[in-house]
């Protein structure tokens, strides 16, 4: 059985908020998860402006035996400045998650730079030293640049027992995120692989007419079944996440993944088709994960308007525009934008933010 990960990132939200979960809804879904056989549950502290980790709380640890599940959960670098602060912020996530111990824990959104701070901090020494106290049952990273990083972060960190890489069909051979030769380097260290956006924060669930009419055309799943089964279909992958935030999207993603079945080759040839398709739209390869917003100091909701300018291209819909407005009426427009460059620093899909957004700025506000 294929473990099909419960990504934490994007859980049911009450109707209005940001990031107040839907704590009931939430927890019909780990109900359903659980009741189908599945037990691997992913947060980190900035997830939901820290929500993510109570609603675990509440809706997993409260209610489940503790071995009946894994968590996993992560040092994230914008929670910390120095080694005593690693220490504080995993007494915290305990708190915060109501478990005396993680069972994977990660070193967030590793990259040459990020990779820096860690080891200035000590960071590795903590984790493992963490680990060595019984807190940690295993080690990882997750990560998000280029191979030669990756291999150079596993030679030096002998002690890395599973790799968290962002792996999807449209990524596979992208210049920026190159999913195809960051997995073949967690291969010859030997490393579990776990998989991150399969379904591209979505994207790869909402296809333009076209692409979606290659996968009707098999009779067979939802865009989101051959996005997710393609990841799953690779050696060495244990774990898929999946950020399910309604009780939909949980049962398409039970229904292909409880009797996992690997793509077959007319699968493989229409994926192949899709991608073609995909890549020849003008559109913005934004998962929507949010790590840009945080550090705006404009408060530009940088997601929210790059998905306007994506159905804009798509669709050519006046929506688009009506949206634009309603995102940009209590922050920043993307003519705000002051070109800081924290964003850019921030995204793990390595976006030139700031030109984007003047492309928006040119889209909708000239």
């Amino acid at each position: 059985m294929k473990q099909l990960g419960f990504g934490c990132m994007r859980l049911p939200l009450v109707a209005g908020t940001e990031n107040t979960v839907d704590q009931a809804h939430f927890n019909r879904m780990i109900d359903r998860y659980m009741a189908a056989g599945f037990r691997y549950f992913d947060t980190a502290h900035v997830y939901l402006g820290g929500n993510s980790e109570i609603a675990l709380r509440e809706g997993l640890v409260r209610r489940y035996p503790r071995d009946a599940f894994l968590l996993t959960d992560k040092l994230s670098g914008s929670c910390f400045q120095t080694e005593q602060g690693i220490y504080d912020l995993f007494e915290t996530q305990l708190s915060c998650c109501g478990v005396d111990y993680f069972d994977y824990y990660l070193m967030h959104a590793q990259t040459a730079e990020v990779y820096e701070k860690f080891l200035s901090c000590n960071a590795y020494k903590a984790v493992l030293e963490l680990r060595d106290r019984g807190k940690i049952r295993h080690f990882g990273i997750s990560f998000h640049d280029k191979p030669q990083v990756l291999e150079r972060i596993l030679t030096e960190q002998r002690s890395i027992e599973a790799v968290q890489i962002q792996l999807n069909y449209l990524d596979m051979d992208s210049p920026s995120i190159e999913s195809r030769a960051v997995y073949e380097v967690c291969r010859r260290f030997h490393k579990p692989v776990f998989i991150m956006e399969p379904v591209k924060g979505g994207a790869l669930s909402n296809l333009p007419k076209e692409a979606e009419a290659v996968f009707d055309a098999l009779h067979g799943g939802s865009p989101a079944s051959y996005a997710i089964r393609y990841a799953a279909s690779f050696e060495g992958v244990e774990v898929v996440l999946s950020g399910m935030s309604t009780a939909e999207q949980m049962e398409d993603n039970l229904s292909y993944m409880t009797d996992f079945q690997p793509i077959r080759p007319e699968e493989q040839a229409a994926i192949d088709r899709v991608r073609d398709i995909l890549k020849g739209e003008n559109t913005v390869p934004c998962t929507g994960c949010r790590y840009c917003v945080a550090g705006c100091p404009r408060h530009i909701l940088i997601p929210d308007l790059f998905a306007c300018l994506n159905t804009k291209r798509r669709y050519h819909d006046w929506g688009s525009d009506f949206y634009y407005t309603v995102h940009t009426r209590d922050h920043g427009k993307a003519s705000d934008c002051i070109r800081c460059r924290r964003c850019e620093g921030a995204c793990p899909q390595h976006l030139e933010i700031t030109a984007l957004l003047k492309q928006v700025a040119e889209e909708f506000e000239e």
